[in-house]
């Protein structure tokens, strides 16, 4: 098996409405409680574990995604002017995409300050 990433406990002010967020974003869905943790399940392999037990530290998450997944996540965007994205750091919040190592990628910002980047390429 090799070392699989199973879980990350992702700090929020409400682990339910974080959930939600990031669950939207992709077409997921929230998971029923785990003890204090709301999980969203990403791919076969790892769980986001939404905390709002501790201080939320703003942390950066990235996603290789599939073109349908990503033109999904834009149709979420495009829909909901209140969500915080653009196509790098250095560009702030510009409401667009960018098409790094020949794909396509885009950085959510959430209520909590987290950064999601969604890319549909590697860069090498």
């Amino acid at each position: 098996m090799g070392v699989v990433l199973d879980h990350v406990v992702v700090r929020s002010t409400d682990r339910r409405a974080s959930a939600r967020f990031f669950a939207r974003l992709l077409g997921l869905r929230v998971e029923p409680p785990a003890g204090p943790f709301a999980p969203v399940r990403v791919g076969d392999a790892l769980t986001l574990d939404f905390d709002d037990r501790g201080p939320v530290l703003p942390g950066h998450y990235g996603f290789l995604v599939d073109d349908g997944t990503f033109d999904a996540l834009l149709g979420v965007l495009a829909e909901d002017p209140g969500i915080r994205y653009g196509s790098g750091p250095g560009n702030g919040w510009d409401r667009r995409i960018n098409t790094l190592a020949g794909g396509r990628g885009v950085y959510v910002g959430d209520p909590d300050g987290h950064s999601y980047e969604f890319f549909t390429a590697r860069p090498a």
